[in-house]
C-alpha cells in the first residue's frame, strides 16, 4: 500500500516469476512472496516454453525456475533465460539433492539454489539475497564449494554420478522414467545416435556394463531422488 505521507519516497517493486509445473507450488511460493514488501509476482509459467515467452515478455527482476519441467531440463532452461535476458537473476527451487544439483545450477547461471523441503522458511531469504546481488546456497554448499576452491577435498577423484555431465544427468534421468531412446533425443532436440553416445558415457562413468545395468541404476536413482 503506498505510504499516505507524500514526501516519503516510495519502494522500488521486485517483479518476480515463477516456472514450476505444480500449479499448488505455484500458489503457496506466489503467497509468500506477494505478502512482503518490495516484492510482486509478475507472472507463472507451467513449462519452460511459456517461461521463456513470459521472461521476454515481462523482464522480471528474479524468475524461480524448478528443474524438474515436462518440456524441457531446468538447467537447460536456466542457461536459455541467461542468454535471453541477462538482467533477470535466477533461484533454482528443486526437490532434487542440492550435492548433485546445486553447483551445476550455479556453473548454469543461477545465482541461487534452495531444496523445495525447506522453501517455507527460506525463500523469503534465498529471493532478497539474491536481488540483492549475492549467491544463496546453503551452508553445506557452500562449505564445499570453499573446499573446492582452496584446493580441498571435493573434484579430486570426483567419480560415479557426480562426473556426469548435465546433459548425461538429463538422459539418464529420462531413462529412470522409463523414456526409450527415440523419445529421450526428440525432447531433448538431438539425434538417437547422440543419445547411445551419451548413455555409453554413463555406462564408462559409472561401471555399468550394459544397458540392464544401466536402466536398473537409473531407475532406483530416480525413485531415491523422488523420495520412493
Amino acid at each position: 500500500m503506498p505510504s499516505s505521507d507524500p514526501l516519503s519516497p516510495e519502494i522500488p517493486v521486485k517483479t518476480v516469476l515463477l516456472v514450476d509445473d505444480h500449479p499448488i507450488m505455484r500458489h503457496g511460493l506466489a503467497q509468500l512472496v506477494r505478502m512482503e514488501n518490495g516484492l510482486d509476482v509478475c507472472g507463472e509459467a507451467g513449462c519452460a516454453r511459456e517461461g521463456l515467452d513470459m521472461i521476454e515478455q515481462l523482464k522480471p527482476d528474479l524468475a524461480i525456475v524448478d528443474l524438474t519441467l515436462p518440456d524441457k531440463n531446468g538447467l537447460e532452461l536456466v542457461k536459455d533465460i541467461c542468454a535471453m535476458c541477462p538482467g533477470t537473476q535466477i533461484l533454482v527451487l528443486s526437490m532434487h539433492d542440492e550435492a548433485l544439483y546445486a553447483e551445476r545450477a550455479l556453473r548454469a547461471g543461477a545465482r541461487g539454489y534452495l531444496m523445495k523441503e525447506i522453501a517455507a522458511e527460506s525463500l523469503i531469504t534465498a529471493v532478497r539475497k539474491v536481488l540483492g546481488g549475492g549467491i544463496f546456497v546453503s551452508e553445506a554448499v557452500a562449505t564445499r564449494m570453499m573446499e573446492q576452491a582452496t584446493g580441498g577435498r571435493g573434484r579430486h577423484g570426483t567419480a560415479g554420478i557426480e562426473s556426469l555431465t548435465d546433459r548425461e544427468l538429463e538422459v539418464l534421468e529420462m531413462i529412470g522414467t522409463g523414456k526409450a531412446t527415440k523419445n529421450i533425443a526428440q525432447q531433448m532436440g538431438i539425434s538417437t545416435r547422440t543419445v547411445e553416445a551419451h548413455r555409453a558415457h554413463i555406462k564408462q562413468k559409472l561401471g555399468l556394463t550394459d544397458g540392464g545395468a544401466l536402466v536398473r541404476y537409473a531407475v532406483q536413482w530416480v525413485e531415491q531422488q523422488s523420495g520412493v
